[in-house]
């Protein structure tokens, strides 16, 4: 992955741009207009909610099977960006974090159900996810919201030298893909397969409940190519001894999110609060340079910045 040089963050401007990724780099700040606490820190401990507070702990549904955003270390624990942003947070806030291991597509019914607190697990912040949407845009659950803290595009994933000499998206007409399903992959590949059979080349998803699975079957030749998020992509390219290579740009560049059920906005707030003192402390970029993801920055918190 290519680093992007370290920059100065600018004055935050409350401005409503076109593209998620301009959201999250000049978008509205969570703490704007608000003056600056002696002890910005206490502060926002003050203002978690009670439930938390009392409990001292913080539970988060996250599906363990996303390297290098989450996975189980070495020592069994989670590891992975999303675990360190995660306890970096717990500290600010005084909270524990407690982890629940949760299939990717089971995470907002999860959530709605106050099985966690909060979900964070590379969830892409979409429109259908904030509204409840399901694919024929019927709303079918109430949403949830979500604090934005990182920015990721697809990319696709193919066998070492690129055989079948995938370039885009329109390329994968004809062909096979794997990817893992509920995921923003899933809807892009979906929309693919419409492309494609106006060109009378039929696109053929597999979609499998892991990213790791859905690896497995471009490396077996099952299918030609993978699609997933660009951190994870990359670190497949790079950890599994030369069996793959990103082909392409990335594509559908949208945030991620740590998604909060509607009714609890105190918790959004305070979160996003927390998000941006990560940020501004400088502990946030020492964690995405830790896992070569620096181009993903976010310049401040924001809610409901995707698109």
């Amino acid at each position: 992955m290519h680093h992007r040089p370290r920059r100065r963050r600018p004055a935050l401007a409350c401005t409503v741009l076109a593209t998620a990724t301009a959201l999250l780099l000049t978008g509205c700040s969570s703490d704007s207009g608000q003056s600056a606490s002696a002890d910005p820190v206490k502060e926002l401990r003050d203002k978690l909610p009670k439930a938390q507070r009392s409990a001292g702990v913080l539970r988060i549904g996250m599906d363990v099977n996303y390297a290098p955003v989450e996975f189980h270390g070495a020592d069994g624990k989670p590891d992975g960006l999303d675990p360190d942003i995660a306890a970096a947070l717990g500290r600010i806030m005084d909270v524990r974090i407690e982890y629940v291991d949760t299939p990717f597509d089971k995470l907002v019914p999860g959530l709605q159900g106050k099985q966690f607190d909060v979900a964070m697990s590379a969830i892409s912040d979409i429109r259908v996810r904030r509204e409840g949407l399901d694919d024929n845009g019927k709303q079918v659950n109430p949403g949830v919201d979500f604090v934005d803290y990182f920015i990721a595009g697809t990319s696709i994933v193919v066998p070492k030298g690129n055989p079948k000499g995938i370039k885009s998206l329109d390329d994968l007409c004809g062909k096979t893909v794997a990817l893992q399903q509920g995921t923003t992959q899933d809807e892009i590949i979906t929309r693919q397969v419409a492309v494609c059979a106006r060109t009378g080349r039929q696109l053929t998803p597999r979609r499998f409940d892991s990213d790791n699975k859905a690896l497995a079957e471009v490396a077996s030749g099952g299918a030609a190519a993978g699609v997933n998020d660009f951190p994870v992509a990359a670190y497949a390219a790079k950890s599994t001894d030369g069996r793959f290579e990103l082909t392409g740009a990335q594509s559908t560049s949208n945030p991620y999110g740590i998604a909060v059920r509607k009714e609890d906005t105190q918790l959004r707030d305070t979160v996003a609060k927390a998000v941006d003192q990560l940020i501004r402390s400088g502990e946030y970029d020492k964690i995405l340079t830790k896992w070569n993801v620096s181009a993903g920055a976010a310049q401040n918190a924001v809610i409901n910045g995707g698109i």
